[in-house]
């Protein structure tokens, strides 16, 4: 679904909320979970726009979005601040957070910057060129790529109740990502280098090159 359309469905719901329901901006806000800020805006250049509810059966959704969001004149085209794309591909790594909801943070600090649909579009040519750009070819049995993994796993003694925490092993095949795991009680270099023989047993054989993201600290 084209993103322009993903936005006006989200402002149509408000605009509903409010203008049917009668619902409290906070509630509105908990409802499409957007900021409150966020639903007064759009009802305010709704108002702004002579809208009423309903809608207009023959208003389109980009219809909808040049009269809640009009182009910007020229002179005010160069005042519009280009997001930080490096930091919004941060923030989505943090739970519960969306390109929608970064867009309205963007717009609360630059009220003249680009509309929702360009700041998807902009964000998506970028993640695919990061993409491109890191993308790497591996050859069949080339390179083990191994790491703990970030996680640890409790482990209960049934006869004491002491809980352990176990490490995890973590070994990955670059060509298939056929992966092999197992705990061990420590990141230690004992456990550092059973793993590996374990994991080349149950491979059936070395790769080439074993890559690692994490060495013991006493190697």
């Amino acid at each position: 679904m084209p993103a322009n359309r993903l936005s006006m469905r989200k402002i149509k719901d408000v605009l509903r909320l409010k203008w049917a329901n009668h619902l409290s901006d906070r509630k509105i806000a908990q409802s499409c979970n957007i900021s409150r800020p966020a639903v007064a805006d759009y009802v305010d250049r709704a108002e702004r726009a002579g809208l009423s509810w309903p809608l207009p059966d023959t208003l389109t959704d980009a219809e909808l979005e040049r009269l809640l969001f009009p182009t910007l004149t020229k002179s005010s085209a160069r005042d519009r601040v280009p997001p930080d794309l490096l930091k919004i591909h941060q923030e989505l790594q943090k739970k519960n957070v969306t390109l929608f909801l970064l867009w309205q943070e963007y717009r609360e600090q630059h009220p003249k910057g680009y509309q929702y649909s360009w700041f998807c579009d902009q964000y998506r040519h970028w993640l695919g060129s990061r993409d491109l750009s890191m993308r790497q070819t591996h050859r069949a049995g080339e390179k083990l790529f191994v790491d703990y993994a970030g996680h640890t796993l409790p482990v209960i003694d049934p006869r004491t109740g002491e809980i352990r925490t176990a490490q995890i092993f973590v070994a990955v095949l670059g060509a298939s990502n056929y992966t092999y795991a197992e705990a061990t009680w420590s990141q230690s270099l004992p456990d550092w280098i059973g793993s590996h023989q374990r994991c080349f047993t149950f491979l059936g054989g070395v790769p080439e090159l074993v890559v690692p993201d994490y060495v013991p600290g006493n190697i």
